[in-house]
């Protein structure tokens, strides 16, 4: 109803709910930024002048400050509603900076240490007779040997027995080995190495070390992540599939084979890349089943194989005399693993895009 025109409310300006708490301005497109950016620089500035400074506490106390500056800018600018849905916001994007924190410094210090120590010596020769360290190669090529052998193992076993669990079981062994997976899930790795390293003695007797028995000891530690990531991708592939293989009379092996493996494809190399990924940097199993080597070894089958994990360890323990540089090829060793890992990753990301399903 219109006002009557005595009341002075019909020229009245129509105000907002947001400016009727304060305020009436609208902050620039660039202030979460710009606030963020600013409390980074005043956080380093504080910890560098008190001599605290890493990038992990600069990234948390970063984040904390930005959510206290964006709602103090946004309460004196937009009012108190505005401010507080801005403060929520930036607390959430503040809680992953924070998440990402350990990682970003991390990788931080891997590269800014493990910089120094690569050469194209570190990757062409071995510390076999050399008098200052050597290089890795050796140890590079034990890596991906001992892990190569580990994923021949794993690979089958994991996609048959998510296979059998999706498609086939049904009943008690199904649920018995559900519980198994789920306990090889959680064992520690050493506990994997001390069983292959048992497993071999029983054949060959003590003080055996060779590199499948790393092979082996990773396997175990890596088929629970496949069966359960396999079983997973099995579950997403639609049932309506099945049903019209089913309809035309194709037996059940066939429509495994031709149906629900090249549907699921994309995600189990992606979930073989992934557990790739989580057993290459293992140490402890490969200390007690591989033991360590100066010198190039090919063979798996036959003496002990070095891999970049050990040798990274190997380095800090026993420096020598040069222990700046025996460091430096132990920072070397670790960026190199960190490599191979992106590199995996990246190639699961990219073979996920190229068959998922969609795509097909």
């Amino acid at each position: 109803m219109t006002p009557p025109p005595d009341s002075g409310l019909a020229g009245a300006p129509q105000r907002s709910i947001f400016s009727q708490e304060g305020g009436g301005g609208t902050l620039p497109s660039w202030a979460a930024y710009g606030a963020f950016v600013g409390s980074l620089v005043f956080c380093a500035a504080v910890l560098a002048a008190l001599g605290w400074f890493t990038i992990a506490l600069m990234l948390v106390f970063g984040a904390l400050v930005s959510v206290l500056a964006i709602y103090a800018w946004s309460r004196a600018v937009e009012g108190r509603r505005r401010a507080k849905d801005r403060a929520v916001t930036m607390a959430i994007v503040a809680a992953f900076g924070a998440a990402m924190a350990p990682l970003i410094s991390l990788l931080y210090e891997v590269i800014k240490r493990g910089a120094r120590g690569i050469s194209w010596d570190f990757f062409t020769t071995t510390s076999r007779g050399a008098v200052s360290g050597g290089g890795a190669e050796h140890a590079i090529v034990g890596t991906l040997l001992i892990t190569a052998c580990a994923v021949v193992i794993s690979v089958p076993i994991g996609i048959m027995a998510a296979i059998y669990m999706n498609e086939y079981g049904n009943g008690p062994l199904r649920r018995a080995l559900t519980f198994f997976v789920d306990v090889m899930t959680g064992i520690p790795s050493i506990v994997a190495g001390l069983f292959a390293y048992a497993l071999f003695e029983l054949f060959f007797g003590p003080s055996i070390q060779l590199g499948i028995m790393g092979s082996i000891a990773l396997s175990v530690l890596m088929i629970p992540i496949v069966i359960r990531s396999a079983e997973e991708v099995l579950k997403i592939v639609p049932d309506h599939l099945r049903e019209a293989a089913f309809a035309l009379g194709t037996p059940k092996w066939k429509v495994v084979t031709k149906v629900v493996l090249p549907t699921a494809f994309a995600g189990l190399v992606t979930g073989v890349m992934l557990a790739t990924a989580r057993i290459i940097g293992e140490t402890a199993p490969l200390l007690v089943t591989t033991g360590v080597v100066d010198s190039l070894n090919a063979n798996p089958f036959q003496g002990r194989m070095q891999n970049l994990a050990v040798y990274a360890y190997d380095q800090y323990r026993s420096p020598g005399v040069m222990k700046q540089a025996a460091y430096d090829r132990a920072w070397a060793a670790a960026l190199t693993l960190i490599v191979i890992v992106m590199i995996l990753n990246v190639a699961a990301r990219l073979v996920y895009r190229r068959y998922k399903p969609e795509n097909r």
